[in-house]
């Protein structure tokens, strides 16, 4: 825009960018829903409930795959791929795990225009699928342990749904795993939820309480479910991972057998854990702002964007070129040097959570320096060229660190103790964040709690702190601390 300073015009994009999205303060869903448009990271599908994730979302997902993948892989797991259907009554073996998921079931009835002899279930899930073909494949104690994986989307026709959080299809892996003993089952069922919770704290810089699930919120079919818990910005928790150990249920429904050292025949035990794109729209209100989304950089699909400055000045491209192919060799970089202005690119970045912004100008080159910009604080660092292969890794993990810490402060600060059911209800109503408080172990305090206060328990957390003798409902003898808290 001719006579306006470069200042002016940074300050005009920033603006309209900023304007499109709803302040997380005035209204924190609408402000959600902006930054996934906005950062283009869904659209919304002609399938009511279901989204189309766009090549930037698809790519922050490849990203967590890739990363996750390798976890398991290190872990000793194989990588395989179930069909899409379950006869009704493969389904139909474990009682409580098809009660557990009958409301959100979707059905096929008819291939073609015949309709078929058996309904066939769109998977919710695939422990049955799985036993099924564990009842084939192991028959000695040899052949364990089974250690797979599944990469795959799942169907629950869910009510309400909202953009990674919870929508009808969704992107997920599934663990299934089967063991001699129910020690090796209990192990790795506690293995698989330590490496969620290093990925969420290390990968995604997201804090997480790491517990056990009360029978009440447990996985059905499971015998015990645990669970990483993640603090939102609103104040709300994210079941951000789970772990089901199953014991040697699945395997007596569906007649798994192996035979041990002695010859003798037992049923194996079984474990199952997964986490799903729902890991995305974590991140988004984890570290997002009102700007819009701020990506730990590990899963960034721009991780440093360069942006030459007065790029029509003679060698600026050729120097901003340089640049770019070295920034190549230590992350994923990208230079934008369409003809829209600084000030545009600046606040679109910012919208996309890149972690680094470069800016190189004339001025920049005669000093042999770039400006780096950081997405987490806005902190400017001025490097040195000479120095760039090493400045910018180092100046990632300052992100990842920054945005960890910040999260973790603030989750600190929104995380409080109530002692009786008043205390209880008015941080409930006054107070967003996690509560800690005694229970009693009462499934019917459980209940009254989530009727008074509108919380539900989010875990037992493994690491147990004595608040108080007595059960935040009730007033009977407390068992252990339990953390409650509205949740998405």
């Amino acid at each position: 825009m001719p006579g306006l300073p470069a200042g002016h015009l940074l300050t005009m994009a920033k603006e309209k960018l900023v304007k499109s999205i709803t302040s997380m303060e005035e209204d924190f869903a609408k402000w959600y829903t902006d930054v996934v448009i906005k950062a283009e990271l869904i659209d919304y599908s002609s399938v009511k409930g279901c989204m189309i994730i766009r090549p930037y979302g698809y790519a922050i997902w490849e990203n967590i795959q890739h990363i996750m993948d390798g976890m398991f892989k290190e872990a000793g797991h194989e990588n395989v791929y179930m069909p899409l259907f379950i006869p009704e009554s493969l389904l139909q073996k474990e009682k409580d795990h098809v009660e557990g998921f009958a409301p959100e079931v979707a059905w096929v009835t008819h291939g073609g225009n015949e309709e078929l002899e058996e309904r066939l279930c769109v998977r919710p899930t695939s422990e049955t699928l799985f036993c099924d073909h564990f009842k084939n494949i192991v028959h000695s104690y040899r052949d364990l342990p089974k250690l797979y994986n599944q990469w795959c989307s799942v169907v629950r026709w869910e009510k309400t749904t909202r953009p990674f959080l919870r929508s009808r299809e969704f992107l997920w892996q599934e663990g299934h795993t089967l063991h001699a003993t129910a020690q090796e089952a209990k192990e790795e069922t506690i293995r698989m939820l330590n490496i969620y919770a290093r990925f969420a704290e290390e990968v995604l810089a997201m804090p997480v309480v790491k517990g056990q699930k009360t029978e009440k919120e447990r996985f059905a079919g499971a015998e015990a479910t645990y669970t990483i818990e993640a603090l939102m910005h609103d104040g709300k928790a994210l079941q951000s991972g789970t772990s089901h150990y199953f014991g040697d249920g699945f395997a007596k429904a569906f007649d798994i057998e192996y035979t041990d050292k002695d010859n003798v025949k037992i049923h194996p035990f079984q474990t199952s854990w997964g986490t799903t794109t729902r890991l995305i729209g974590a991140v988004i209100m984890t570290h997002g702002d009102d700007s819009g989304l701020v990506l730990p950089p590990a899963i960034a699909p721009i991780q440093a964007v360069l942006i030459p400055i007065a790029s029509h000045k003679e060698g600026v491209m050729e120097k901003a070129a340089e640049v770019f192919t070295r920034l190549k060799a230590v992350c994923r970089a990208k230079m934008d040097d369409s003809d829209q202005s600084p000030g545009w690119k600046f606040a679109e970045y910012e919208m996309k959570g890149v972690p680094l912004r470069i800016e190189l100008g004339p001025k920049d080159i005669e000093q042999n320096s770039c400006v780096v910009v950081r997405r987490d604080n806005g902190e400017k660092t001025v490097v040195s060229l000479d120095e760039l292969e090493t400045a910018i890794p180092a100046l990632l993990t300052a992100v990842r660190d920054g945005l960890y810490n910040k999260a973790l402060a603030r989750r600190a600060a929104m995380t409080y103790d109530a002692h009786n059911l008043d205390e209880m209800k008015d941080i409930a109503d006054h107070k967003p964040g996690f509560i800690r408080a005694m229970w009693c172990g009462d499934r019917a305090c459980e209940d009254r709690l989530k009727e008074t206060a509108g919380v539900t328990s989010r875990c037992v957390p493994f690491e147990q702190e004595t608040i108080g003798d007595t059960c935040v409902c009730c007033g009977k003898k407390a068992v252990s601390m339990l953390y409650w808290g509205k949740a998405y």
